[in-house]
């Protein structure tokens, strides 16, 4: 049985101007299949963040195709992107940004509410739905300034998961925190991928994180050397 792909890039070239012209991305290619966690690896610079920018739809300008469940994103007008972006792709950044003056609940429920599908009070419920599967529950009425480095990426967690996404993409999401709560995130991530078969593309630098996902694309000097 064929697997379905969620996100598919092909020969993608990515190219900065400042202020001589270098190329960024070199005819990348790959597929993400629903379900599946994956992880992208390489050193500082090689393009990994840069890739996952324009996976995103948060960066156009590039060269290629980008496919999201196999619908063709790339020329799409920026007002199409912007819903795609907020219904299908869920974010986690190394940085919480969280909204310190909301409260916990209320951060959970922006891109729901951006969405406007649901009434405020469905989407409410779904808010505390998501915080319930971190064990957040009881912290939905404190203000986002309240909680610990680790319970702040929880909640960044929940509010990706808000519109239940195609795809949740993470940058570095562990980077900021210590070793207990890495594993913390990393092993909420696991058990997404695992109990509710989120699929799930994971920017690291922690070869010993990458190891721990399905399968690592491995990139140098803005292109893919491997993926195994």
């Amino acid at each position: 049985m064929q697997k379905q792909k969620v996100i598919e890039a092909i020969s993608i070239n990515k190219y900065f101007y400042s202020p001589v012209k270098v190329q960024v991305l070199k005819d990348v290619s790959f597929s993400v299949n629903k379900g599946e966690f994956v992880s992208v690896m390489g050193k500082s610079g090689c393009g990994k963040s840069t890739l996952l920018y324009v996976l995103s739809t948060m960066d156009t300008d590039y060269e290629g195709k980008l496919l999201l469940n196999d619908q063709l994103i790339t020329g799409q007008p920026s007002h199409n992107l912007s819903i795609l972006r907020n219904e299908k792709i869920g974010f986690v950044f190394q940085f919480h940004y969280l909204i310190h003056e909301f409260s916990v609940l209320e951060n959970v429920m922006i891109p729901g509410l951006k969405l406007n599908k649901l009434s405020r009070e469905a989407v409410e419920h779904e808010a505390m739905e998501k915080l319930r599967i971190f064990d957040m529950q009881d912290h939905a009425l404190k203000k986002a300034n309240q909680l610990s480095g680790g319970q702040k990426q929880r909640v960044s967690i929940a509010r990706a998961l808000i519109n239940n996404p195609l795809i949740i993409m993470s940058d570095e999401p562990t980077g900021n925190l210590d070793k207990k709560n890495s594993d913390l995130v990393f092993g909420i991530f696991r058990d997404l991928v695992q109990e509710f078969h989120q699929t799930m593309l994971m920017v690291t630098h922690d070869a010993e994180l990458a190891e721990k996902t399905d399968r690592t694309i491995w990139m140098e000097d803005g292109r893919i050397i491997s993926h195994y």
